[in-house]
C-alpha cells in the first residue's frame, strides 16, 4: 500500500471557464456520472447561489461514492461568517464538502479585493471556522499561491497556515496563471510542506505553458497529496491539469504506481477511454486524437518497420499496453506502409486473409497509389475498410448511384432578403428499382446528404439514426482547380463513430464518395442483407 493520492475534479466548476462551454443541470448529473466511472474522490459540482442552474444543482446530492463539493469565496469585508450572503448558500447546500477560493498573493488582495492583507487572513480563517462548524469537510483553494509567494513568501504562506489552523482538511496550492514551471512548482511545496502537513496540501494547475500535468506530478512528489483537474484538461484560457492522463500516470507509471495509491481500480482505469469520449460526446466536439493514453492516435503506428517490430511485440513500441485503458493498437495503412500493417489492420477489421494472399499485395499497391492521388486513410478506416472488401470480393452491392446533380441559387425571398438555396437530385438503384430524390440544404454538400438518405428503398429504415458530425477539407495543391480532398465522420445512436475519405477535384464529387462510402459502411457493419451478391473488384 503507497501514500494515498486524492483526486479532485473540477470539471463542473473551473472547466466550465472554457469558452463555448455551458453546462445544462442534466450535462452535470450526466458529467458526475462519467466522474463516479473512473472512481475519483470529489466532484466539484459548482458555486451554489452564483447561477440558478448550481444552485438548482445543489439542491439535493449528487453523488454516489465521491465526495461532492461545494465551491464559494471567503466572507467578505464588513460581514461576518454567519451573515455573508454568498457563504451561506454554500453552506445551505446539499454538499459533503465545502472549497473557498481566497487571494493569497498581497498584489491582489488590495488590488481586486481592496482590504488589508490582515483583513484577508481574518477572513480565511473565519469562513474555514464556519465550515468546519457545520460539520463540513473544508478546504481552501489558495489563489495565485505561486505567482504570491514568488513575490512574498511570508505572507503567502501565512494565508496557507491561517486555513488550517482554522481546521481546514485541504490548502490548495493554486497555480492560477499557469505561469510556473515543474522545477518552481517542486520547490515552493516541499518548502509549503515544512510549515504544513503534506496529507493537508493539494495542487491546483493551469496548463498554460503545457505543464499542468507534469507540476501535478512535480508537487505530489514534494508531498502534495490531493490533485485537481479536469477530464480531458478543459478550462480557460489553456484548460487545467487532464485527470484523465493523470489518473493513467498515477496508475501506470513504475516509479508512482509504487510509491502511491489512488482509489481507482483496474476496472475503472480500463473505463478511461470510454469516459473520456463520451465527455467529448457531450461536448459535441471530436475527441482529441493524439490525447494522452486515450486517444485514437496513442497507440497508432504508421511506418512499415515500427508496425512488423509491433506484430512481434507490442512493447517494442508501446509504453503501456493500450487495453488497461480501454483504448486498441492501431496499424495505420498509408503510403509509408508495408505488408505488416496491411495484415495487420485486416486482421483488426475481422477480415480473414492469408500472408501470401495475392489480394494483399493488390491492395497494398492500389493503396500507395490511391494515397498517391491525395486519399488519407490513416484518418478513414471506415473507406479502407471499404477499399480492402472490395479487392477482396468481400462488399455487398447495396445500391447503385445513377447521378447526382446540385443547383446553388442565390435570390432574393419573398420578404427581400437576399439567401443562398442549394438543391440536389439524386438517382439511385435499388433492387433494379430506379429512385429519385431531391433535397435541400444550407450548402451542396448538406443538400447531397439530404438527397440521398430520402429514400434508399429497403435500406432506408437502417440509416435513420446516421448522422455527419464532423466535415473538413484539405487543398491538396493549390489554385481554385486543385484537387480537394474530404473527410467526413459519421456517426450512430449505437455510439459508433467513423470516418470516410474522398478525392477530387470537385469538392462537392469528393464529399459524395465520402457520403456514399459512409452509408454503405454503416449497412456493411450493422449486417444489412444485400439485394445482390458481393463484387469481386472495385467498384
Amino acid at each position: 500500500m503507497g501514500e494515498r493520492i486524492y483526486l479532485f475534479d473540477t470539471t463542473l466548476r473551473d472547466g466550465a471557464q472554457t469558452p463555448g462551454i455551458d453546462f445544462s443541470l442534466e450535462d452535470k448529473a450526466l458529467i458526475v456520472a462519467l466522474l463516479e466511472r473512473i472512481g475519483v474522490d470529489y466532484v466539484e459540482g459548482g458555486w451554489p447561489g452564483a447561477n440558478p442552474v448550481d444552485t438548482d444543482f445543489f439542491g439535493e446530492r449528487r453523488t454516489r461514492a465521491a465526495s461532492f463539493v461545494a465551491f464559494g469565496m471567503t466572507k467578505r469585508a464588513g460581514r461576518s461568517a454567519a451573515n455573508d450572503p454568498g457563504l451561506a448558500a454554500v453552506l445551505d447546500s446539499k454538499a459533503d464538502a465545502v472549497c473557498l477560493v481566497a487571494k493569497t498573493w498581497d498584489f491582489h488582495v488590495g488590488l481586486a479585493l481592496g482590504i488589508t492583507p490582515e483583513e484577508n487572513l481574518a477572513a480565511i480563517r473565519q469562513s474555514v471556522a464556519a465550515i468546519v462548524e457545520r460539520g463540513r469537510e473544508a478546504m481552501l483553494d489558495c489563489e495565485h499561491f505561486f505567482d504570491g509567494y514568488k513575490a512574498n513568501p511570508d505572507y503567502a504562506l501565512a494565508c496557507a497556515k491561517a486555513a488550517h489552523e482554522a481546521g481546514a482538511r485541504w490548502v490548495v496550492l493554486c497555480d492560477t496563471n499557469g505561469g510556473t514551471l515543474p522545477d518552481e512548482v517542486e520547490a515552493i511545496v516541499a518548502e509549503v510542506a515544512r510549515h504544513l502537513p503534506g496529507e493537508r496540501l493539494g495542487i491546483h494547475a493551469h496548463d498554460d505553458t503545457g505543464n499542468a500535468v507534469a507540476n501535478s506530478l512535480a508537487a505530489i512528489r514534494a508531498g502534495a497529496r490531493q490533485v485537481q483537474g479536469t477530464l480531458n484538461g478543459i478550462g480557460e484560457r489553456c484548460g487545467n491539469a487532464d485527470l484523465v492522463t493523470m489518473i493513467a500516470n498515477l496508475k501506470l507509471k513504475a516509479g508512482l504506481a509504487e510509491r502511491f495509491e489512488i482509489g481507482v481500480s483496474d476496472d475503472q482505469l480500463a473505463e478511461l477511454t470510454a469516459v473520456s469520449r463520451a465527455f467529448d460526446e457531450l461536448l459535441n466536439r471530436a475527441p482529441d486524437r493524439q490525447a494522452p493514453y486515450v486517444g485514437e492516435s496513442a497507440f497508432a503506428t504508421k511506418a512499415g518497420l515500427h508496425a512488423s517490430a509491433i506484430v512481434k511485440d507490442p512493447a517494442t513500441y508501446e509504453h503501456v499496453t493500450p487495453e488497461v485503458v480501454g483504448n486498441r493498437r492501431r496499424v495505420l495503412v498509408s503510403d509509408q506502409a508495408g505488408r505488416a500493417n496491411v495484415l495487420a489492420e485486416l486482421k483488426r477489421l475481422g477480415i480473414a486473409v492469408e500472408r501470401d494472399d495475392p489480394g494483399v499485395g493488390r491492395l497494398l499497391e492500389e493503396l500507395k497509389a490511391r494515397e498517391a492521388l491525395g486519399y488519407a486513410y490513416e484518418a478513414a478506416d471506415a473507406s479502407f475498410d471499404l477499399l480492402a472488401r472490395r479487392i477482396l470480393g468481400q462488399v455487398p452491392v447495396y445500391f447503385r448511384v445513377e447521378s447526382f446533380r446540385v443547383m446553388v441559387e442565390r435570390r432574393h425571398n419573398a420578404v427581400g432578403d437576399l439567401v443562398t438555396i442549394s438543391e440536389a437530385t439524386v438517382k439511385v438503384t435499388v433492387d433494379g428499382e430506379t429512385l429519385m430524390s431531391v433535397g435541400e440544404g444550407n450548402g451542396p454538400v448538406n443538400a447531397l446528404d439530404n438527397a440521398l438518405r430520402k429514400d434508399l428503398g429497403r435500406y432506408q429504415r437502417h440509416i435513420e439514426d446516421l448522422e455527419l458530425v464532423d466535415y473538413k477539407v484539405r487543398i491538396l495543391n493549390g489554385g481554385t482547380g486543385a484537387t480537394t480532398r474530404v473527410l467526413i465522420e459519421s456517426r450512430d445512436t449505437g455510439g459508433r463513430r467513423w470516418s470516410t475519405v474522398g478525392v477530387s477535384p470537385n469538392i462537392v464529387d469528393a464529399s459524395f464518395q465520402a457520403l456514399t462510402d459512409s452509408i454503405t459502411w454503416k449497412l456493411l457493419r450493422d449486417g444489412v442483407a444485400p439485394s445482390q451478391g458481393p463484387k469481386a473488384a472495385a467498384e
